[in-house]
């Protein structure tokens, strides 16, 4: 048969694009659509996920599965006005989503980044969770990474992040997950901030699948929050990879954009608030 086409749509991110009478606002979500149906990655903060869908006409209605790529409350907070809105949803994650999770701040101060509501209140809103920590189809062609092997020895993360108002945990990130599209022109890797790294993630997936060959990449890389030997050492190796688009949002911070710019000339894009990608 004719080779699955998708379209996929940034509904929420830091920045606005070209789409007049669209918001910006911390976080992420894309909306991944084919011909018989539709996939929401990530829900973004709660203010701006019903407005940008409904400007750019985009039928959340309809939409029966959600994917999250962590417990952070600007990937997940638009869930609840989701659910409000536009009845019951399916929702796939990691068993760790709900732990609770704080930025330490150097004021001594810690600030709540978790899931904003629990479990069983959003059960009893209408979402239905479907939580693995493995490599795993969740509709046809389409894969969430599960719990993300960590191979490269400079990607080291975040440092301010714990899992206790102390300080004294760091946050490992075991919940940290992205999302895998077969396409007839290569692998489409969603990502949400991948906290995991995002070269741990490319090597996981070409373990989980057997192959190298990835389209596209597109999401929040986090370089924006770690070192620069980390980003000089995540330039050198994703050129091996020959991404042919790398559209990149979110976390990964201005400086390292500019430079994925001018390293990736060819493949670089900025995926702001409508952004488009049919493949």
């Amino acid at each position: 048969g004719k080779p699955m086409s998708y379209r996929i749509t940034i509904l929420c991110e830091n920045a606005v694009g070209p789409v007049s009478g669209t918001l910006g606002e911390h976080g992420f979500s894309a909306l991944i659509e084919w011909q018989d149906g539709s996939l929401l990655w990530d829900t973004g903060q709660g203010f701006t996920l019903l407005h940008n869908a409904q400007r750019m006409n985009k039928n959340l209605h309809g939409l029966r599965q959600v994917a999250l790529s962590h417990g952070h409350y600007d990937h997940s907070g638009g869930l609840l006005p989701l659910l409000r809105s536009c009845g019951p949803k399916q929702v796939f994650g990691h068993p760790a989503i709900f732990t609770p999770r704080y930025r330490h701040k150097d004021t001594g101060e810690s600030l709540s980044l978790g899931m904003p509501y629990p479990q069983e209140y959003l059960e009893g809103q209408g979402a239905c969770f479907d939580l693995s920590d493995q490599f795993r189809e969740i509709l046809s062609g389409i894969c969430m990474t599960g719990q993300v092997s960590r191979s490269t020895d400079f990607e080291t993360g975040d440092s301010g992040l714990y899992l206790d108002t102390c300080g004294c945990n760091r946050d490992p990130f075991d919940d940290d997950q992205s999302l895998v599209i077969t396409t007839d022109k290569g692998l489409v890797v969603l990502l949400g901030c991948c906290h995991a790294g995002l070269i741990n993630t490319l090597e996981h997936i070409a373990d989980k699948t057997g192959r190298r060959d990835i389209y596209a990449v597109i999401g929040g890389t986090h370089l924006g929050f770690c070192t620069g030997q980390q980003l000089d050492k995540t330039v050198v190796v994703l050129k091996q990879w020959q991404i042919k688009k790398l559209a990149v949002s979110h976390c990964t911070g201005f400086t390292a954009a500019a430079r994925l710019k001018q390293e990736f000339p060819a493949a670089f894009q900025s995926a702001q608030v409508g952004y488009s990608l049919e493949i």
